[in-house]
């Protein structure tokens, strides 16, 4: 059985419209492929507190975006995300934490918007990593430099830190994916990923979107 078929019809929904958004974009850049996992999920330690087992369920291709927000356990979690992610040709970028990222053996490092600048030095001492960063708005997408791909939220309202920021849209997307590589986060879900078909979007992010889809 191939892996799409053996993914419930949420999850397999999420990965086939990730994928077609990111064969769209590469046609735009003339067949140029991306590093970017089409597909990444979020991690977040109040409402994915488990992420290994998220992990598990992903199909290969796909990427994880660790964020320990100061976790005790932060070694150990990304130790247990780099065995999985290793062993099922997932991509795993670290957030922010460099020193994590380099000692787990990540493939590259998520940057938030307000540490955008260290892509420049980050890109010249590791060209190997992928490098995301967060932006929240089309203006922060337009102007940032040295990355792979920018991380445009909340397209939809959102949870967690992003709740408290009014929906940016579709058109917003539209318009930032006009200029550069983009992903999508922010209120995701396998029930309104198809909207997003038709924004230019290189691909798509969730935190609970991913978690939920992915949960059997």
């Amino acid at each position: 059985m191939s892996e799409p078929e053996m993914m419930g019809e949420a999850a397999a929904r999420l990965w086939a419209n990730a994928q077609a958004l990111a064969r769209a974009a590469s046609a735009v850049r003339g067949g140029a492929p991306s590093r970017v996992p089409p597909l990444l999920f979020f991690t977040d330690p109040v409402r994915t507190p488990r992420p290994w087992e998220t992990a598990a369920r992903m199909p290969q291709g796909s990427g994880i975006v660790y964020r320990a927000f100061g976790a005790a356990d932060a070694r150990d979690t990304a130790d247990r995300l780099r065995a999985i992610t290793a062993t099922r040709g997932i991509s795993l970028l670290i957030g922010m934490d460099g020193a994590l990222a380099e000692a787990v053996g990540a493939d590259g490092l998520h940057l938030p918007e307000r540490a955008l600048s260290a892509a420049y030095a980050l890109s010249g001492r590791r060209p190997d990593w992928i490098l995301t960063g967060a932006v929240h708005s089309v203006e922060a997408a337009r102007t940032a430099r040295d990355l792979d791909a920018v991380v445009l939220s909340p397209i939809y309202p959102a949870g967690g830190a992003s709740s408290a920021r009014a929906a940016l849209g579709l058109e917003a997307l539209s318009e930032a994916a006009r200029m550069r590589s983009v992903i999508a986060l922010g209120g995701v879900t396998a029930g309104n990923v198809a909207d997003l078909l038709d924004t230019g979007a290189a691909g798509v992010a969730a935190v609970s979107g991913i978690a939920d889809a992915f949960a059997d």
